[in-house]
């Protein structure tokens, strides 16, 4: 099959590549399938071999793929949004998951009240980095906002002139009171 790939006949290679990749990943898959089970059959040891190898980076890339992480999504989703949080807290700055169903999540960023929009961005981009690495397989991500009106630091006009003007307004009762007196 390998051979046949270096004919120029172009469908066809194509068609052998595919074959070729899927009939490797099955084999690599059962493999890993059955290094996974000897591990656990060890015992205690074995589970905890097990859950390190879950946590390594390259080791947990490569048990998603083959859905063989010993941590379920929502396990995962939780320790990305814990990982998450310590290093949120430096912006003052919070998130709450919201939900998971059928590999979709949720969840909602807060920042302090006078927060400007790169730091809702920088933290957005936090959340999302802690949990696209320990969760790769999510169906989709959902990061809600903090539901303030003005959060860009942006104030209209008119509200300024609006506030200037009932100040000027109340200079002058306040003017014409002591007068009175």
């Amino acid at each position: 099959m390998v051979s046949e790939l270096d004919a120029p006949n172009g469908e066809k290679s194509n068609g052998l590549a595919r074959d070729l990749v899927q009939l490797l990943m099955e084999v690599h898959g059962t493999g890993l399938e059955r290094l996974m089970e000897i591990i656990a059959e060890s015992g205690a040891s074995g589970e905890a071999v097990i859950s390190l190898a879950g946590q390594d980076p390259i080791v947990r890339s490569l048990l998603l793929l083959y859905s063989l992480h010993p941590d379920d999504l929502e396990t995962r989703v939780m320790s990305a949004l814990d990982a998450a949080g310590g290093r949120l807290r430096k912006f003052n700055s919070q998130v709450e998951l919201l939900g998971i169903s059928e590999g979709a999540v949720r969840v909602r960023i807060s920042t302090p009240g006078h927060a400007c929009g790169s730091t809702t961005k920088t933290v957005q981009s936090i959340v999302e980095e802690s949990l696209y690495d320990l969760a790769p397989d999510l169906a989709s991500l959902e990061v809600l906002g903090p539901a303030e009106e003005n959060s860009s630091g942006f104030v209209p006009l008119e509200s300024l002139l609006k506030h200037s003007e009932s100040k000027d307004a109340a200079e002058v009762q306040g003017l014409e009171a002591c007068a009175a007196d």
